[in-house]
C-alpha cells in the first residue's frame, strides 16, 4: 500500500500540494536545473582535471553515475510505496526509525539551504560583473544575490508551473551550446590529438593521479537528481512518473558531463588538459578552461553569450534548490514538527510561507559574508558548497541502508535486485565516496584544515540536533499523530 498525505487536516485548510501539476519532463527539468550543468562544467571540471586524475576526469563521470545508479534503484522502489515531499526525511524515517527520519531532515535542510546559498554567492559575483562589463554599473555582488532572492521567492509563490517553464528555457540554453560544441568537436574527430578515447575511458586513466579527488568532484557535480521525488506529491501518476524522471536524471547528467569533459580534454589534447586546466585556475578563471574552446570552435560571440547563460544557470539551480527546500518545510510543519503555519497553501497550492522562511534563511546565510567583505566565490560559494556535496551525500548512504532495513521489515517488495542487491552495492559505492569527500575536504572548499573541520562538523551536528528534537513533548505527540 502506498503511504500518502490525507487531503485535509482535521478542522484546517487543505494542505495537500497540487496533485498532476508535473509530468515526467517537468521533474525532469527541475533535477537538471539543481545540476546547473553550465556551472558544474565551469565550475568543478577544471578543478577535477588540474588536481585530480587529468584527462582521466570522464572516466570518474562514468564511475559516479554508476553509483548515482545503484542508488536510484532502490530509491525508486522505495518511492512506489512512500510518495511525500519531505523524500529523504520521509525514506529515512520508515526504514531507520522516526529519530533518525527526523534528524536527517535537519541535514537535508542544510543541504539545500547551504547548496542555495552558495549559489547566490557566485550569482551575485557573475552578475555583478556582467553589469560592470556590458553596462557599466558598479553593482555590488550582494545587491544581485539579495534582489534574485525577491524573485525566486515570487516565482515560488507563483506555483511550481510557473517555475518550470522558467527553468526549461534556461536549462535548454546551456544545454544546447555545450552539446552542440560537443558534437561539432566530435564529428571534426576532436583536437589536436585526435578523441584518444583511451586517455580518457580506460581503468588506467581513471587510476592515474588523484582518482579520489575527480570522483568528488564528479559526484558534487551530480547532486540534485534526488528531487525527483520531492516533486511526487505534484507529479502525474507519481508511481510512474517518478522512476522514469529519476532515470533519465541520472542518464542524461552522467552522459552529458561525460561527454563533454572528453571533447573539452580532447580540444585541448589528453597530454596538455591538465596544464591548461591548472593555468585557467591560476589565471583566476577556472571558467575561461571551458569558454575558451567553445569560442574557438563557434567564434567570439560565445565570449558574450556565454557568462550570460552562466548567470541564467546558477539563477535555474537557485529556484530549483528553493522548492526543494521549501517542501522539506512544508512537509515537517504538515508533520507537526515546525509550526503549522509552514504548511499553510496559497490559492496556486504553493507553500508560500515555507518559501518566505527558506528566502530569510539564505539571507541569513548570506548576511554575515556581506558584513565581513569576504569574497563571495573564494569562501561563500567554496564553503558552502563543499558542505551541501558532504551532506547529501551522507543523506544518500542513510537513504541506501533505510531502503534495505524497509523492505527486509515490511516485505511489500520482494525482488532481490531492487531492494537488497543494488541498495547493497549502492551504499558501498556511497560510503568510498564519502570517505572520499571527508578525506578531500579541505580541496573541496578551497580552505585551510581549521575551515574544513568546523564546516564538516555542521552536518552531524544538524543530524544530531534535529534527532534530539524528535525526543521533545511536542514531537512525540506529533508523532502519535501522525501514525
Amino acid at each position: 500500500m502506498v503511504t500518502q498525505r490525507s487531503d485535509q487536516a482535521v478542522g484546517d485548510a487543505p494542505r495537500t500540494l497540487k496533485r498532476g501539476a508535473l509530468g515526467a519532463f517537468g521533474i525532469l527539468f527541475f533535477v537538471l536545473s539543481a545540476q546547473a550543468p553550465l556551472t558544474g562544467m565551469a565550475g568543478a571540471a577544471p578543478i577535477a582535471i588540474a588536481i585530480g586524475n587529468g584527462p582521466g576526469v570522464p572516466a570518474a563521470y562514468a564511475v559516479a553515475g554508476g553509483i548515482v545508479l545503484l542508488f536510484s534503484v532502490g530509491f525508486v522502489a522505495m518511492g512506489r510505496y512512500v510518495v511525500d515531499a519531505g523524500a529523504f526525511y520521509t525514506y529515512i524515517g520508515k526504514g531507520l526509525g522516526r529519530t533518525f527520519g527526523i534528524g536527517s531532515a535537519g541535514v537535508a535542510l542544510l543541504a539545500y539551504t547551504t547548496i542555495q546559498s552558495s549559489m547566490y554567492g557566485l550569482y551575485g559575483a557573475t552578475t555583478s560583473k556582467l553589469f560592470a562589463d556590458y553596462a557599466g554599473l558598479e553593482v555590488p555582488w550582494w545587491v544581485c544575490a539579495f534582489v534574485t532572492m525577491a524573485i525566486v521567492q515570487l516565482l515560488g509563490v507563483l506555483g511550481i508551473e510557473v517555475g518550470a517553464k522558467v527553468l526549461t528555457v534556461f536549462v535548454l540554453a546551456e544545454f544546447s551550446i555545450l552539446l552542440a560544441f560537443g558534437i561539432v568537436t566530435l564529428f571534426q574527430g576532436g583536437g589536436p590529438e585526435g578523441l584518444n578515447a583511451g586517455a580518457s575511458f580506460s581503468p588506467s586513466a581513471m587510476l592515474e593521479g588523484a582518482p579520489g579527488v575527480a570522483l568528488v568532484f564528479a559526484l558534487a557535480s551530480m547532486l540534485g537528481f534526488e528531487a525527483t521525488a520531492i516533486y511526487g506529491e505534484e507529479a502525474r501518476d507519481p508511481k510512474k512518473t517518478v522512476p522514469r524522471a529519476t532515470y533519465l536524471a541520472v542518464a542524461v547528467v552522467t552522459c552529458f558531463f561525460a561527454f563533454t569533459t572528453w571533447m573539452l580534454i580532447s580540444s585541448y589534447g589528453a597530454s596538455k588538459s591538465a596544464a591548461a586546466a591548472g593555468a585557467a585556475l591560476e589565471g583566476g578563471d577556472g571558467a575561461a578552461f571551458v569558454f575558451a574552446p567553445v569560442a574557438a570552435q563557434f567564434g567570439a560571440w560565445t565570449n558574450d553569450v556565454l557568462p550570460f547563460l552562466l548567470a541564467t544557470s546558477l539563477f535555474a539551480g537557485i529556484l530549483a534548490f528553493h522548492n526543494s527546500a521549501n517542501r522539506y518545510l512544508f512537509s515537517l510543519s504538515r508533520d507537526g514538527l515546525l509550526p503549522r503555519k509552514l504548511s499553510v497553501l496559497n490559492e496556486r497550492q504553493s507553500p508560500w510561507a515555507a518559501g518566505v522562511v527558506q528566502t530569510l534563511m539564505a539571507a541569513a546565510l548570506a548576511l554575515p559574508f556581506v558584513v565581513l567583505g569576504k569574497d563571495p566565490v573564494l569562501t561563500m560559494f567554496s564553503w558552502f558548497s563543499g558542505v551541501a556535496a558532504l551532506a547529501i551525500t551522507f543523506l544518500y548512504f542513510l537513504t541506501s541502508v533505510a531502503v534495505i532495513v524497509f523492505f527486509r521489515r515490511t516485505r511489500q517488495d520482494t525482488r532481490l535486485w531492487n531492494t537488497l542487491i543494488a541498495p547493497l552495492l549502492g551504499s558501498l559505492g556511497i560510503a568510498g565516496t564519502l570517505f572520499l569527500v571527508v578525506d578531500n575536504f579541505p580541496t573541496l572548499i578551497g580552505g585551510d584544515a581549521s575551515t574544513a573541520t568546523w564546516l564538516a562538523v555542521s552536518v552531524p551536528a544538524a543530524l544530531v540536533l534535529c534527532a534530539g528534537l524528535s525526543r521533545l513533548p511536542y514531537a512525540r505527540r506529533a508523532a502519535r499523530a501522525k501514525s
